[in-house]
């Protein structure tokens, strides 16, 4: 018999970090240390099991190589048959720093007795409860200090947002790799890119041109649509940072100012904002409208609503669809979809005519709201309450921590507060959003509609801003009938 047929077979575990794991140093120094434990304990490696770059402090994160090792363990075995008689692994925390996964491991590991279990130190009996024991304290420590590097990161990502000093990594696109100076061509893209989406031009129309003039991203990717709207969506832009989805405050509730340059001003960046939160899907608004994700061919498709009455009384109310009519002047109708598509299937339009009658109305509401605007002071009219209630809020808080009152009359009213205070932030985004909308209609809005200086997006932007939506009432009396633009009926927005 020869001396290696006297040693336990076991299997050993490593785990390194992604920086170690690239070069291969890494592995190579946790197998010789491992090699040498083996060697020394009387054991002989017959697998080894590595799970690179995988923390064993998130539950939520699995390490195939450990799973399969407990596997191994239970069964004696490898998947081959060969004989597995114990573990070694030299760095106790590299192998469990969750206490269930500790106890997972030594129910493995002494499914059947006499298995044997090495760490640098030697050989340890797992099947000691007062090892065992000593083993669960070891990983309750690990997992204190593992939170304990949490917190220090929290508070330390926490204190860079409040100095408002850039965050690590990659450069942002706009900026230098200093991350702090513009990168002129770059920066000039996002704003106008902003500004176009401010105006109503979808995504889609941005990056077409963008790919057309071969913008990549700063990893020199193509530019994709969620990419482009997570970096428009960005507070970096107007000098802002978040921190855990939160906009970072000084203690009177401002936004703190990064040190960077900003690209946009902060109004523009709250009217994205504020135009992106109202959006619950990919192109369904708060308020049950839709937006454009992918811009129609045709001006109102989405928009004309199908009036037929139905058994029940209720209006169809289907989106009407656009189907190729040649014999039509403009060769197309706007048409309600089947039954078998959610329509009725039983009304229909001249497209021409009804884009024609509908431009022309809703280019005269913008006109009369463009002249109501104009004599209207923009400033929001929240402001005063806002101010008053950052003010209470902070005096409350400082009774509060100076015991001056109750936790049952401090915890109540400060909610109250914190749920109004929000909700007159989400207001006076909002009201952002309108005077930058309102600044896109301008007095010669009628000239370059007519003059094709808007795109298609634009053109249903500036039409949604002014409608929900256009009832299309039925004809009635069957037959061909002439175009009655009675029978459409506009649902204007507030304005």
């Amino acid at each position: 018999m020869s001396n290696d047929d006297q040693l336990v077979p076991v299997v050993a575990y490593a785990r390194i970090s992604a920086d170690l794991a690239r070069d291969g140093h890494g592995v190579e120094d946790q197998h010789k240390v491992n090699d040498e434990t083996a060697a020394r304990v009387g054991c002989k490696i017959v697998h080894y099991y590595t799970d690179n770059d995988l923390s064993a402090a998130k539950a939520e994160i699995v390490r195939p190589d450990f799973e399969a090792m407990l596997k191994v363990l239970r069964a004696g075995r490898l998947p081959d048959g060969q004989p597995v008689r114990g573990a070694i692994v030299v760095a106790d925390d590299r192998l469990v720093r969750r206490v269930g996964d500790y106890e997972r491991f030594v129910d493995a590991l002494t499914y059947e007795d006499g298995r044997v279990y090495a760490d640098a130190k030697g050989l340890k009996d797992l099947y000691n409860e007062d090892v065992e024991s000593m083993g669960l304290f070891g990983v309750v420590i690990a997992k204190a200090e593992v939170r304990k590097i949490k917190r220090r990161t929290r508070r330390s990502h926490r204190r860079r947002a409040e100095l408002g000093i850039p965050v690590g990594g990659k450069r942002p696109f706009g900026w230098n790799d200093d991350k702090r100076t513009l990168r002129t061509e770059e920066a000039e893209l996002l704003r106008q890119a902003a500004r176009d989406v401010i105006a109503g031009k979808s995504l889609h129309s941005i990056l077409a041109k963008w790919r057309e003039e071969g913008v990549r991203t700063v990893h020199g990717n193509e530019w994709q649509p969620r990419a482009l709207k997570l970096a428009l969506w960005n507070p970096r832009l107007c000098g802002w940072r978040k921190h855990n989805g939160e906009l970072v405050r000084d203690a009177d509730g401002i936004p703190i100012v990064g040190q960077w340059e900003p690209i946009i001003t902060p109004k523009e960046w709250m009217a994205i904002d504020a135009l992106f939160s109202s959006r619950v899907g990919p192109n369904i608004k708060a308020d049950g409208t839709i937006t454009d994700y992918r811009t129609p061919s045709h001006l109102l498709t989405g928009i004309l609503r199908c009036g037929k009455p139905k058994e029940d009384g209720q209006i169809c109310n289907a989106p009407m669809r656009v189907s190729t009519r040649p014999d039509l002047s403009g060769g197309f109708v706007y048409q309600c979809p089947s039954r078998s598509m959610g329509g009725c299937g039983g009304s229909g339009r001249n497209g021409a005519k009804v884009d024609e009658y509908i431009t022309e109305a809703v280019l005269a509401k913008l006109e009369e709201r463009r002249a109501v605007m104009k004599a209207v002071d923009s400033k929001w009219e929240g402001e005063e309450e806002l101010e008053r209630l950052t003010r209470k809020q902070r005096k409350m808080l400082r009774a509060w921590q100076a015991d001056e009152i109750s936790d049952e009359l401090f915890f109540p009213e400060n909610r109250d507060m914190e749920a109004r205070i929000k909700q007159l932030r989400k207001d006076r985004e909002q009201h952002a959003l309108r005077v930058q909308r309102a600044s896109v209609v301008t007095d010669d809005v009628r000239k370059k509609w007519y003059a094709g200086e808007y795109d298609m997006a634009q053109k249903r932007a500036l039409i949604r801003e002014a409608l929900h939506a256009v009832i299309v009432l039925p004809v009635g009396g069957g037959g061909r009938r002439p175009f009655n633009p009675d029978l459409l009926v506009p649902k204007w927005t507030e304005g």
